[in-house]
């Protein structure tokens, strides 16, 4: 924007600018006092990741106004945020999205001296991100979650019997068995990383290999079994399980919870499952970045330390159903939920979990080329 300086301009002063000005906005009704501008936080973060009133209770506490946005994919905030100038100031980044985002220098270290709650957080998570965050600079872990399978018990007890294999990924990636599915509806995440990690897993390989012939194998799987994939869809499979258009899903834990509570409210009789496969599930992590540029970077980090609050964070865990990071929100968590394995998988289980890990750009292309060949069938 071109700045004009009124002081040399030789046919308008200042004093004769802002009287036309004011006798303008008194001929529209409008007062001529400044408001002075408000606090704020602006937050990009996943669709309904958030408990809704959180943002009125941080206003009401701190004075500053929280504005979000949300997205729904961590591809189209990766390609946002990589482009600059978005506006945002706190975003809510996977694990395996930070270090393409560090190495591209669109994200400020956090300041720790501001970060009074940081005690709180659960030093194991903290370690796991610093396998894509080294030093714990850039991001605190927010909520986290993992990706295995969502089942109704009855339709795949009546498919495959009473030894179906649900605590095995053999259930959706033996065509003897998904075939058998087929019939009730089976669908699966719309996300390349994570069930081609899973592919990968299953197959014995690196979860993310760095081997591009481990990619043809994995899209060798993956299209065997294409035809009884119903639907790829990241936000339709958990209602889909819960009205039983569907009998089994490669989805989040929280969307099996929320499909058994919804069954449980209506009393349908519907019985739904999750399972993390014995031969070992996905494990990823939501965590709080604050951009370079980011406009109001001190009420950034306030927002960042406030949410580290145990009682704050265990309401954006009974919400959205996922476990949080913080080792002192248990008795702020609901106890369903602080209870449920499938939320809180024990230490045995979690053992088994395999994390998220970025890619180079030139394995990234090729998952890429694989989803879409996986997707359309051919």
């Amino acid at each position: 924007m071109k700045t004009v300086d009124l002081n040399k301009d030789r046919y308008m002063n200042k004093s004769h600018l802002r009287r036309i000005f004011s006798a303008s906005l008194l001929c529209m009704g409008i007062s001529t006092t400044v408001a002075a501008v408000e606090p704020a936080v602006h937050l990009y973060n996943w669709f309904e990741f958030l408990a809704p009133q959180t943002p009125k209770e941080f206003e009401q506490e701190t004075g500053t106004r929280l504005q979000m946005d949300p997205f729904d994919s961590a591809e189209i905030m990766q390609s946002k945020v990589m482009a600059g100038r978005t506006g945002y100031d706190v975003v809510v980044a996977t694990s395996n999205v930070l270090p393409s985002l560090i190495k591209a220098g669109v994200l400020q270290p956090l300041d720790r001296t501001q970060l009074s709650n940081l005690s709180h957080i659960d030093p194991d998570i903290l370690a796991q991100v610093a396998v894509n965050d080294p030093g714990n600079r850039y991001a605190v872990p927010y909520l986290w979650g993992t990706t295995g399978i969502g089942y109704d018990v009855d339709k795949v007890k009546a498919a495959l019997g009473d030894n179906a294999p649900v605590d095995s990924w053999d259930l959706i990636f033996k065509e003897e068995n998904i075939s058998k599915l087929k019939s009730c509806g089976v669908a699966m995440l719309d996300s390349p990383s994570e069930i081609i990690s899973i592919a990968l897993h299953y197959l014995g390989l690196p979860s993310n290999s760095k081997n591009p012939d481990d990619y043809r194998k994995a899209q060798a799987l993956l299209l065997k079994i294409r035809p009884y994939v119903l639907y790829f869809d990241s936000s339709r499979i958990d209602a889909d399980l819960a009205d039983g258009n569907i009998c089994a899903v490669v989805g989040w834990a929280n969307g099996a919870l929320a499909a058994q509570a919804i069954n449980e409210k209506n009393n349908t009789g519907r019985k739904i499952a999750y399972s993390l496969p014995r031969e070992g599930a996905l494990v990823w992590s939501e965590n709080l970045v604050l951009l370079k540029d980011a406009p109001h970077p001190k009420e950034g980090m306030a927002f960042i330390n406030y949410m580290l609050r145990p009682e704050i964070i265990a309401k954006s865990s009974n919400h959205t159903l996922y476990p949080n990071a913080n080792k002192d929100a248990a008795e702020f968590v609901e106890r369903k939920l602080r209870d449920n394995p499938w939320i809180y998988p024990d230490k045995k289980t979690l053992a088994t979990l395999v994390p998220l890990e970025p890619l180079p750009l030139k394995l990234e292309r090729i998952r890429t080329r694989v989803w879409t060949k996986v997707k359309s069938g051919t």
